[in-house]
């Protein structure tokens, strides 16, 4: 196979290069030698397709995302679901932060890491993304050509430039089935940074329209984008909502100690406040265990556990969580009976420095905040201890739901969100969390929330309460309702 794509390639090249001097040569009109280029290219197209579409079928799929392989839990989800159900994985990505040791010690998954290219590092802007686009094309057409015969490829969009058009033309040539996993659109998230009249982001929303239609299946996050996709794009998919796999859940006080312990180690906001009063006794911020029975239980006063994660791009203002907590702070200096606050924000991303900055700045006496990076294994962990979860994630495009929220309901911890379109569709106000539109609002809601912490007689209990009994589906079960289907099913 490896030696038909060469050759296919090399005479697609030989043409082309021989259409380009005949036109110089014979002076031939520039749109022959277009059409002419065009029809080289569609017999090679058509020839390399029957080919591949008399391969037969095969357990062989490849997972595609243009971004950090650790950092796309959706897309390892997807791996490891076609692991269970016997199919061989190649996972293309970036590899950055290290995935999930359920991808990474799976033997039916091979990680094919790619790089991600930069573009020229001299002239014009555009001059450098559009280098960077033509590189970045050029390494993905040639790293899937050389991957193992596949059924399908199952490709995450955005981001999707250039890589819905590359994967398109693979799976043509290969004979192979495209499913595109729409968690948003590119170019809302490129208008956050440009404006949505620019150039590069109407160009962006024109070809996420064009080569979107060339799938041969769709999947959507939410019921609200399967809508907007059909009405404007004129583009059928079916809505696969994020739900948590089984690993998120409830951490055992014991193992909370443990990880409260390590963490401790590296960050002093999980160290106890007061030495223990007894050798046999080990403290941390939340924890205590005494050494001669083994027995942990929650520290006296202890903090309440606020945590949120982030990718620390633009749509999320973290501004908003950081004046509530100012508030917050407020509330308990004039009198009010509230908890320490220990607020930890995990995750990276390029506004990291610039929110770091800005945290260290601030002087509280009752609120510390900690901004680790945690080990996949780890992080469900940390979810399932936390007292209360909060998350500033606006859509960028408002069709999308913040995958946080699930983990966090995943380890049945309520939320406090921010508004925009959709959530409704995860967040149910006053049921299993609540909603809130700015600073003040989230102030007064952890006021509320955390005036009777922690008795277990309150709103934030009720909420845990509420999640633990909404029985809510696991990922691998909604998976294996909707997505397994369209591998097996005989059409187009």
């Amino acid at each position: 196979m490896a030696g038909v794509v060469t050759a296919l390639v090399a005479v697609f090249a030989v043409s082309f290069i021989a259409i380009i001097v005949g036109v110089h040569v014979t002076e031939l009109h520039t749109n022959w030698c277009l059409l002419l280029v065009i029809a080289v290219f569609l017999a090679i197209l058509s020839v390399y397709s029957f080919i591949g579409c008399h391969q037969g079928n095969n357990r062989h799929v490849c997972v595609l995302v243009l971004g950090d392989i650790g950092r796309s839990p959706r897309m390892q989800y997807h791996a490891v679901s076609l692991s269970k159900h016997g199919y061989n994985v190649s996972f293309v990505g970036f590899l950055g932060t290290k995935p999930h040791e359920d991808v990474s010690a799976n033997e039916k998954i091979t990680i094919i890491p790619i790089s991600e290219v930069k573009g020229l590092g001299v002239g014009p802007k555009i001059l450098k993304y559009v280098t960077k686009v033509v590189l970045q094309s050029l390494q993905l057409l040639y790293t899937l050509l050389n991957i193992k015969d596949h059924s399908h490829v199952l490709m995450q969009n955005p981001p999707g430039l250039p890589s819905i058009a590359v994967t398109w033309l693979v799976c043509r040539l290969r004979g192979t089935k495209l499913i595109i996993d729409w968690h948003n659109y590119g170019y809302t998230i490129m208008a956050l940074t440009h404006g949505q009249k620019h150039p590069i982001v109407r160009v962006a929303k024109w070809y996420e329209k064009f080569f979107g239609r060339f799938s041969s299946h769709n999947l959507c996050v939410t019921t609200a984008m399967r809508e907007d996709l059909l009405k404007n794009w004129k583009i059928t998919a079916t809505t696969l909502y994020d739900k948590p796999p089984l690993l998120f859940k409830e951490t055992p006080l014991e193992c909370q100690h443990k990880l409260f312990m390590r963490m401790a180690k590296v960050y002093p906001q999980f160290q106890a406040n007061s030495e223990p009063g007894s050798e046999d006794v080990e403290l941390t911020a939340f924890t205590q265990r005494r050494g001669s029975t083994g027995a942990v239980r929650p520290a006296g006063k202890r903090p309440a556990l606020l945590l949120s994660s982030t990718s620390w791009t633009e749509d999320e203002d973290f501004s908003i969580l950081l004046k509530a907590l100012e508030d917050y702070e407020d509330f308990v200096n004039g009198g009010e009976s509230l908890p320490d606050l220990v607020c930890v924000i995990t995750g990276k991303g390029p506004q990291k420095e610039y929110y770091t900055k800005m945290i260290d700045s601030k002087s509280f006496k009752h609120i510390k905040i900690c901004t680790p990076w945690l080990e996949a294994e780890d992080y469900p962990r940390l979810l399932g201890s936390a007292d209360l979860g909060v998350c500033l994630h606006k859509s960028s495009s408002g069709l999308d739901l913040p995958m946080k929220v699930v983990d966090m309901f995943g380890c049945c911890l309520p939320v406090c969100a921010i508004h925009f379109q959709c959530l409704h569709e995860l967040v149910k106000h006053d049921e299993n969390g609540l909603i809130f539109q700015d600073s003040k609002e989230l102030a007064t809601q952890l006021k509320s929330l955390l005036s009777d912490f922690p008795s277990g007689e309150g709103k934030l209990d009720l909420f845990r309460r509420n999640l633990r009994s909404s029985g809510q589906q696991r990922w691998e079960e909604n998976w294996d309702q909707t997505v397994l289907p369209l591998l097996t099913a005989n059409n187009r």
